[in-house]
């Protein structure tokens, strides 16, 4: 893709997340690998990563070093890093992705990790939790998992299922 191409965006998309981890360069790399991408050193905070998807959306995530924390910077100043100790390796934030792999490609990975996962239903469909470091749960879907997502989640079926 090329870097001047802009991408016209019509309705709301997320383009990253962030994710903790004891190991962020390992988990840059396994990620990389889950999504048929490649990971890099994060400049904005040291001994950070980031995961690139390499698609057409520029879709990544950032992998912090567990006990990060993104604070308001003062007054015009950016955003600011501090760490923290004390951090829990459990978090509520997670992310659903539909990515290139299989199930058995996905589950292989996971083995090799000694990283928890198994595929699981949501009741209006199925995903397979991946535990990134046993602690960070991305929901998962390979294509075939990531069709019937699509349709339980369109506009008509969300107003349908949660309204």
């Amino acid at each position: 893709m090329e870097l001047s191409k802009v991408i016209e965006v019509k309705k709301p998309m997320i383009h990253h997340i962030s994710i903790p981890a004891k190991n962020p360069l390992h988990v840059a790399e396994v990620l990389a690998e889950l999504f048929n991408g490649y990971s890099a050193p994060f400049s904005s905070h040291p001994g950070s990563y980031v995961t690139f998807a390499a698609d057409e959306y520029g879709t990544l995530i950032e992998v912090y070093p567990l006990g990060t924390e993104m604070i308001p910077g003062e007054s015009d100043q950016p955003i600011q890093y501090q760490n923290q100790n004390f951090s829990n390796q459990f978090i509520a934030t997670h992310a659903a992705i539909s990515i290139p792999l299989n199930q058995s490609q996905i589950e292989s990975i996971a083995t090799r990790e000694n990283w928890r996962c198994l595929r699981c239903s949501r009741g209006y469909f199925d995903v397979i939790e991946f535990w990134v470091e046993n602690a960070v749960l991305l929901e998962l879907a390979t294509e075939r998992i990531g069709t019937t997502i699509h349709h339980r989640f369109s506009t008509r079926e969300i107003s349908r299922v949660f309204c």
